[in-house]
């Protein structure tokens, strides 16, 4: 098996910096490191559990195919923040027949993003053994 040390999702968008002005200021995810020079330079954002790199420059569209799942504490709260920053939702959130609380939005690509909140009590949280 390959062991794998660290990991990150690449999002090459048609405009870097209005992606790290949706990524950044208005998400308000944090920064991991910078690298390159320039408009097209690359913002690797912290992403929980792992990392969200934003660089390079697309030349079509993106596919609808690739969406984000980012899980949050509470859904309530982020959905005022971003309605405040001015982030279109895509849809509000909505309890899923599944249980989990599901909100989504989309970069300014259209990559889909589901902002998501995990009940206490539901499933997702139990630990074997604890």
């Amino acid at each position: 098996m390959v062991h794998v040390v660290s990991s990150r999702t690449l999002v090459r968008p048609s405009d870097p910096e209005r992606s790290r002005v949706f990524y950044g200021d208005q998400l308000g995810l944090a920064v991991y490191r910078e690298f390159g020079t320039g408009p097209e330079r690359g913002t690797v954002y912290f992403l929980g559990g792992g990392f969200l790199e934003v660089s390079g420059h697309a030349d079509g569209a993106v596919s609808p195919a690739v969406q984000l799942w980012m899980q949050v504490a509470d859904l309530a709260a982020a959905h005022e923040e971003l309605l405040a920053k001015g982030v279109e939702i895509v849809r509000p959130p909505v309890t899923e027949p599944w249980g989990l609380v599901e909100m989504w939005i989309a970069d300014p690509d259209g990559i889909r993003i589901v902002l998501v909140e995990v009940p206490a009590g539901h499933p997702i949280r139990y630990r074997p053994g604890t």
